[in-house]
Order: structure tokens, then C-alpha cells, then sequence
């Protein structure tokens, strides 16, 4: 597996993160590479377009979100979990945390 190009934990910034996480569908992904490390980028149930899903994935990637790496004809995923503990303590489980809370909050009749 080849790493794709990411941030530094150093180079993460507070704007860029928060930027990432501001998107519904980033933060459903966000979610899911939280449950499901390494797996693949294709993601079932969301109704997106697989080019807006490709830039959803680079933009979570950019800001220093998640790491991906090119597994043949895939990409796989994983959260940064401890660059982005280490940079901005909490920050991760409060938006997981809400994102869980959204969903079931919606899911409600």
C-alpha cells in the first residue's frame, strides 16, 4: 500500500479541520472511518455522485482528517485519531459524539 500525500499532526489547523467536519456527508464519513478503519473509500447508502464522494474523501484527507493509502484499484481509509487528539484535545469526540446524536435525532419520526 502506498500512502497518500497528508498533512503533518504539526501543520493541522483549527480552520482546516473544523472546514472539514462542516459538511454533513464529510461528517458520515467521518463516522464511518471511525467504525470501520481501513476500509474502502466506496461507501454504501449515501446518495452522492462518486466524483462529489472523491472530493469529499480529499478534502477530509487535505485538512488532516483521515489517512488514505492506494490498496491496488482502492483507497482505504483511517481517522487520525491521535494527530488529531494530540493537535486539538476533544475535539474529535465532541464532533463524534454530535454526529451520532444528529443521526438518531433525525432518524426520529
Amino acid at each position: 500500500m502506498r500512502l497518500l500525500p497528508e498533512p503533518t499532526p504539526e501543520a493541522l489547523t483549527l480552520a482546516s479541520v473544523l472546514y472539514a467536519f462542516g459538511d454533513p456527508v464529510r461528517l458520515e464519513l467521518v463516522r464511518r472511518a471511525s467504525s470501520e478503519p481501513g476500509a474502502p473509500c466506496a461507501v454504501e447508502g449515501l446518495n452522492v455522485p462518486k466524483s462529489t464522494l472523491t472530493n469529499h474523501w480529499r478534502i477530509l484527507r487535505e485538512a488532516g482528517v483521515v489517512r488514505m493509502a492506494a490498496d491496488g484499484r482502492y483507497r482505504r481509509t483511517w481517522l487520525r485519531e491521535d494527530d488529531l487528539n494530540g493537535r486539538f484535545p476533544g475535539l474529535l469526540d465532541a464532533v463524534l459524539q454530535l454526529s451520532d446524536h444528529e443521526r438518531s435525532y433525525s432518524a426520529m419520526p
